[in-house]
C-alpha cells in the first residue's frame, strides 16, 4: 500500500470535519505547548540562577550563623578569619530593617552593615558615586550606599549622591548608588541600603553577625580554606549545628537539583494533557470507524486487505496528532515570548524539549490510534455493506 494516497485521504477526512478535528487536537496542542513552555521557562530560570551564582566567583565561601541571637560570634572572630592561610578577603554582615526617609517620602527597607571588602567579594556594581570605604568603618562615619529602586522611590529622577537621608531618625550621607541587579534566589539588592559595619550595630540595635563572606586567594584553594574556616568556627561555636559553610559550587549544585526536579515535575504534569489528547484521538477514531463502516465494507469488497484498512486509520490518527503537535509547538513558542515580555526575562526555546514533546505527540497518535484502526481492519465486509 502506498503511503502518499493514504496521507491525502487522511487530510481530506480531517478537512470534512474541521471543528471536530480541531477539538480532537486540542488536548495534544495544550499538552505540547505546556511541556515546551514550562520546561523552557524552568531551564531559563535555572540558567539565570547559575549565572547569578557564577558572578560571585568560584572562590567565595558563605558562612551563615544559624542562631545569631544566641551566638558569641564577634568582629574579633571575623578578623581572625582574615589571618587564615589562603584567605584573601572577609566581609561580615549585619542585617535588619530600617525606616528610610527623605523629605516627606519614607519607606521601610533592608539595611546591610558591612565593610569595603563586600564590594569586591560580591562583585557589586555602582551606577554613581562610590561604595563604602575602610575609612568609613574606622571613623564610624554615617555614610550609606543605596539600591537603584530605593533611589527611585525616595528621590525620583534626582541624583541622590551627596544628599542626606534619615535612617531610623539618624542622618546618613549617600555616597553611592548601586546598579540595578534584579532579584536572585528570592532577594533583590535594588531595595537595599548598605552602611558601615561599625555604625550598623547601633542602627539596627544588634551586634549579631548573620553571615560572613570569605574569599579564597584562588579557586584551587577553596577546599583548603573551607576546612580552615570550619575548624576556626568550631573553636568559637563548639557545635557545627550553629553555623554552616557553603561555597558557590555547593549552592549551584543544590539549585540545579531543585530546578531540574521542578522542570521534571512541571513537564510530567503537562504531559498528562498529551495523554488526555491521545484518549480524545482514540474516541474520535472509534466514531470515525462507526461512521465509515460502509466505506470500509466497500473497500474490502473491491480487494483492500486488512493491512490496508489498518494502515489507513492509523495514518489518520498520526496525522491528527502531528498537526496538533505542530500547532502546540507554535502555541508554546508564543507563550514563551509573551512570558518573556511580561516577566522582563530572556527565555529561549529549548530545541531538545521541543523535539521530545513533538515526538511524544506522534507516539500518542500511534498508541491510541492502534485500537480503532484494529477494529476497522477486523470488520466483516458483508456485515459492513449491510450497515446503515
Amino acid at each position: 500500500m502506498k503511503l502518499l494516497p493514504s496521507f491525502k485521504l487522511a487530510l481530506r477526512n480531517i478537512q470534512t470535519s474541521k471543528l471536530r478535528s480541531i477539538l480532537t487536537m486540542l488536548g495534544i496542542i495544550i499538552g505540547v505547548a505546556s511541556v515546551i513552555a514550562l520546561v523552557s521557562i524552568g531551564q531559563s530560570s535555572s540558567q539565570s540562577v547559575s549565572s547569578s551564582i557564577n558572578s560571585l566567583g568560584t572562590n567565595v565561601l558563605t558562612v551563615s550563623v544559624l542562631d545569631s541571637d544566641s551566638s558569641d560570634f564577634t568582629i574579633d572572630d571575623v578578623n581572625h578569619l582574615k589571618k587564615l592561610s589562603g584567605v584573601k578577603r572577609v566581609a561580615p554582615v549585619i542585617s535588619g530593617r530600617v525606616t528610610a526617609k527623605y523629605g516627606t517620602t519614607s519607606s521601610t527597607i533592608n539595611v546591610i552593615g558591612t565593610t569595603a571588602s563586600y564590594q569586591k567579594i560580591k562583585n557589586t556594581k555602582l551606577s554613581s558615586g562610590r561604595f563604602l570605604a575602610d575609612i568609613d568603618n574606622e571613623l564610624r562615619l554615617k555614610t550609606c550606599v543605596i539600591g537603584s529602586e530605593t533611589a527611585t522611590d525616595l528621590f525620583g529622577a534626582e541624583n541622590p549622591v551627596g544628599r542626606t537621608i534619615q535612617l531610623n531618625g539618624t542622618s546618613y550621607k549617600i555616597v553611592g548608588v548601586l546598579q540595578s541587579s534584579g532579584s536572585s534566589m528570592g532577594t533583590s539588592g535594588d531595595y537595599t541600603i548598605f552602611v558601615p559595619f561599625s555604625t550598623a550595630e547601633r542602627l539596627v540595635g544588634s551586634t549579631n553577625i548573620s553571615s560572613v563572606y570569605v574569599q579564597a586567594a584562588s579557586a584551587d584553594q577553596v577546599s583548603f580554606v573551607e576546612r580552615e574556616v570550619k575548624y576556626s568556627l568550631l573553636s568559637v561555636f563548639h557545635d557545627s549545628d550553629y553555623y554552616s559553610v557553603s561555597n558557590s559550587q555547593d549552592i549551584m549544585n543544590t539549585m540545579s537539583e531543585v530546578q531540574n526536579t521542578m522542570s521534571l515535575l512541571l513537564g510530567s504534569i503537562a504531559s498528562i494533557s498529551l495523554l488526555v489528547g491521545g484518549i480524545g484521538i482514540m474516541n474520535i477514531m472509534f466514531v470515525s470507524v462507526s461512521e465509515r463502516t460502509k466505506e470500509i465494507g466497500i473497500r474490502k469488497a473491491i480487494g483492500a486487505k486488512r493491512k490496508d484498512i489498518l494502515v489507513q486509520f492509523l495514518i489518520e490518527a498520526i496525522v491528527l496528532s502531528a498537526l496538533g503537535g505542530l500547532l502546540g509547538v507554535g502555541v508554546g513558542f508564543a507563550a514563551i515570548k509573551i512570558y518573556g515580555l511580561f516577566a522582563s526575562a530572556s527565555v529561549s526555546l529549548s530545541l531538545p524539549v521541543t523535539a521530545l514533546a513533538f515526538g511524544f505527540s506522534l507516539i500518542v497518535g500511534v498508541v491510541f490510534g492502534v485500537f480503532p484502526a484494529n477494529k476497522a481492519s477486523k470488520l466483516n465486509p458483508i456485515q459492513a455493506l449491510r450497515y446503515e
